[in-house]
């Protein structure tokens, strides 16, 4: 599969950290941030490499030459006049594999492209986008979609948007089918994002790809240096799904926002205090943070599935205001009692996933290669306390009382405040 990558930028916000090398070139320990990028592609098959290059682009064409020596075939397309960052692509489209991928050259990265490229077969896809929370959702593009995850919209950063959203974020990884050059765009320059991506949003023909591996862009100082230090810490290799992850399985109600009962009001939902900090904690300690919950309104016919979700916005629309992010959320519908007024009997089972029962957190693991034994459960009350040791976790109760636990603590920041002990 061919693989392309804009290295066009100017990078113009990046000028106090190099100003007479194009940003691809800006080193992550001693290295180039694209050589680090061409290192992993080819460490899992994809050594047909195309880098389409602009502003001192000549300063990348004499450091990579021919790709050989980085085990890579490189060849490259020169943009004479800028073309935006998309307008390459229609100059090139002869070259090209019927299925590619279309990455920047200016985010650190480290994914697992085989189970990206499958996940794109598997829905015969005109475009995939690799989609994942971050700690800046308010100024990115946000992806709504549906439940098959089909894009439903796509909000570009001067859309507006709804007051709670799901922080889903495009990172700037995509496969693409060349089917999406065979329009025709108007203009000298062509942005990707906002002429060829986001017209597809509600056609069926693109989807997202949700994962919690490292993207993470370098568009500003401050980003560049949390990369240089993620990288340092070992942190960016180490959430490639082809490794074994650790998380930090959560509760919700009591644990990360105010227990109020069952919980179907969206004006009831309220963060605990220090939660944000202590969840931004977790974002930078290499746990994935996953939220593990029981919602039997679901099964008592008190909150539709579409009211949930609404519910979940919230909260991560709340957190990614604070720069915190939940890489996933995992419910319960179910409740096994039978026989009351409006209730929705096909969800009163009795099921795998109920905490106690271990199910969210085998069906995470299973999703994210979680190494169970390394992680922990979080949660305020006995049923958290048992599903987490019944899943083979380490486990925390936020509370006083004993159920044989391997930590007591006060709140789920002062668990964060004792990670890596």
């Amino acid at each position: 599969m061919k693989v392309v990558i804009m290295a066009g930028g100017k990078g113009t916000r990046m000028l106090s950290i190099a100003s007479d090398i194009p940003k691809p070139m800006i080193p992550i320990e001693g290295r180039p941030v694209l050589e680090r990028e061409i290192e992993c592609l080819c460490e899992q098959g994809f050594t047909d490499i195309l880098i389409t290059v602009g502003h001192l682009g000549n300063v990348i064409m004499d450091y990579f030459g021919n790709g050989l020596k980085f085990g890579a075939h490189i060849t490259y397309y020169f943009e004479k006049k800028p073309l935006g960052n998309a307008g390459a692509l229609f100059q090139v489209k002869d070259q090209l594999t019927d299925d590619f991928l279309l990455l920047n050259a200016d985010a650190m990265f480290d994914i697992d492209f085989n189970r990206f490229v499958q996940y794109h077969k598997t829905y015969d896809a005109v475009a995939t986008l690799f989609t994942h929370p971050n700690s800046h959702p308010y100024d990115s593009g946000v992806i709504i979609a549906d439940e098959h995850m089909a894009v439903r919209k796509w909000l570009a950063k001067e859309d507006e948007r709804p007051e709670y959203f799901k922080n889903r974020v495009n990172a700037g990884l995509h496969v693409l089918n060349k089917k999406i050059l065979e329009q025709t765009v108007e203009g000298g320059k062509i942005d990707l994002d906002r002429q060829l991506l986001k017209p597809l949003a509600g056609t069926g023909q693109m989807y997202c790809y949700d994962s919690p591996e490292y993207v993470k862009d370098m568009g500003t100082p401050e980003r560049y240096y949390a990369v240089c230090k993620d990288f340092a810490n070992g942190i960016v290799k180490a959430r490639n799904l082809k490794k074994r992850q650790k998380a930090i399985f959560l509760d919700r109600d009591g644990t990360i926002n105010e227990y109020v009962g069952f919980l179907t009001d969206i004006k009831e939902f309220h963060l605990l205090d220090g939660v944000a900090e202590a969840i931004r904690k977790i974002n930078a300690s290499g746990y994935l943070a996953i939220v593990v919950t029981n919602q039997p309104i679901i099964a008592r016919g008190e909150v539709s599935f579409t009211e949930l979700q609404e519910i979940h916005n919230k909260m991560e629309t709340l957190l990614g205001a604070e720069g915190a992010y939940i890489d996933a959320i995992y419910f319960c519908p179910h409740h096994p009692d039978k026989g009351f007024e409006g209730e929705r009997v096909e969800y009163k089972i009795s099921c795998d996933c109920r905490k106690p029962k271990p199910g969210m957190l085998l069906k995470a693991a299973e999703d994210f290669n979680i190494d169970l034994s390394r992680s922990w459960m979080v949660g305020d009350g006995k049923n958290d306390v048992e599903a987490g040791k019944n899943a083979g976790c380490k486990t925390v109760l936020i509370g006083t009382e004993d159920y044989g636990q391997d930590r007591k603590v006060s709140s789920l920041f002062a668990f964060a405040n004792t990670i890596g002990e």
